[in-house]
């Protein structure tokens, strides 16, 4: 194959959503703007150490999500910095006549923030499990939309939200997972990372699908086969020209998300192809479904959302080459 392939190793795991509690947090000591709300789910988003320090800044908005949306919109008037914090589903799906409306349509500085998304939320079930929210936020007009990787990342990616003018969707987990980027990296909104060098597929993931495309990658590489694996954290903008470039080397992709496959990462790289280069794609997404009630681990298992379901994907694509 002639490359020399690249490993990642991981001595600890720990949830994204403390990554954003620790972002977070030090927004609170670098940024007298930065404000936060909170719609009754603390203790879950990892809210404390912020409201600790800044008690002054914290808006406990209770169960009222819309309301929520806003008075944060409202409060970018004035030249705050407001982060929204509660699950996913109710920070998308329950409030996105309050999003389009009061923060997508006038560019509002919001920083909507969700946590327990996809199947991985677990034993709370398909009610909680939201796996349509990359869609709806990504067909808001202006909206950035982010889905960190680790605890790391989502930690960088909370900090460089705050330096973002403009609206923007952040999503996060509630599982404990694997940290392999560095804790001193540079986010770059719409800057996707090449983590592996390949020739014969590109996999690009995206949140929690990151560990597991690289776990796939060990597998293929002893099987002879050489993958890219790219680490897509913003889904909007998409980072086009790395996609591009990378299917012109090895022909064909997998997308990977944890996410329905209709609205998700997969068919905004499929967006890509048809516009730039028609290239054999595999989608490693749910399929039109619900979740329901499990351990992550075997959600993840039976949905189809893991190392061994990309690898099929990657044998499956290059056939049709």
């Amino acid at each position: 194959m002639g490359i020399i392939m690249k490993t990642y190793t991981y001595t600890e795991k720990k949830d994204t959503r403390s990554g954003f509690g620790a972002g977070l947090a030090e927004l609170g000591r670098t940024n007298p703007n930065v404000v936060a709300l909170c719609a009754d789910l603390i203790g879950s988003l990892k809210m404390n150490e912020f409201i600790d320090e800044n008690p002054e800044r914290f808006f406990q908005i209770g169960i009222a999500e819309a309301n929520m949306m806003g008075i944060a919109a409202g409060l970018t008037i004035g030249g705050k910095i407001p982060f929204t914090g509660t699950f996913a589903n109710f920070s998308t799906g329950r409030v996105y006549d309050q999003i389009r409306q009061s923060i997508a349509y006038s560019g509002k500085n919001v920083k909507i923030c969700a946590s327990h998304a996809g199947l991985t939320l677990g034993e709370d079930g398909a009610t909680h499990q939201i796996l349509e929210d990359i869609g709806l936020m990504k067909m808001l007009p202006g909206m950035v939309v982010i889905n960190p990787c680790d605890y790391n990342q989502t930690k960088a990616a909370t900090i460089a939200i705050a330096d973002y003018d403009g609206p923007v969707y952040l999503r996060f987990g509630r599982p404990s997972v694997p940290i392999f980027t560095p804790a001193d990296q540079k986010f770059e909104i719409g800057k996707a990372i090449q983590l592996t060098e390949g020739t014969d597929v590109t996999i690009v993931a995206t949140g929690h699908l990151v560990w597991e495309a690289l776990e796939a990658s060990k597998a293929l590489h002893e099987a002879g086969i050489s993958a890219e694996v790219i680490n897509i954290h913003t889904i909007k903008p998409l980072d086009d020209k790395a996609i591009i470039e990378s299917v012109s080397k090895t022909g064909c992709i997998v997308t990977a998300e944890e996410h329905n496959y209709l609205g998700g990462l997969g068919e905004s790289v499929a967006r890509v192809l048809a516009q730039h280069k028609p290239t054999p794609q595999e989608f490693v997404a749910t399929n039109d479904t619900f979740g329901e009630s499990g351990t992550p681990a075997q959600l993840m298992d039976k949905y189809g959302l893991n190392s061994d379901a990309i690898q099929k994907a990657v044998k499956k694509v290059m056939n049709r080459k």
